[in-house]
């Protein structure tokens, strides 16, 4: 039996998770003419990406509470 192979992941799932679903709606958004549902899935994306910048920015070891 051989060895498992592991990898350190520097992101959490949760942010390789919204990268994806971002990527994923990019494409989609990219597939059709301008307009409202373009709009709306670009906005999805947008919303995806900051949602995965703020959770890191919330887990980050740099983060104190206010005084």
């Amino acid at each position: 039996m051989g060895e498992r192979r592991r990898v350190k992941q520097t992101r959490s799932l949760e942010e390789r998770m919204a990268e994806q679903a971002a990527a994923k709606l990019k494409t989609l958004a990219d597939r059709l003419p301008p307009g409202v549902e373009r709009d709306a899935l670009l906005k999805r994306a947008r919303t995806a990406e900051i949602g995965a910048h703020i959770s890191d920015w919330l887990r980050s070891p740099g983060l104190q509470s206010p005084k």
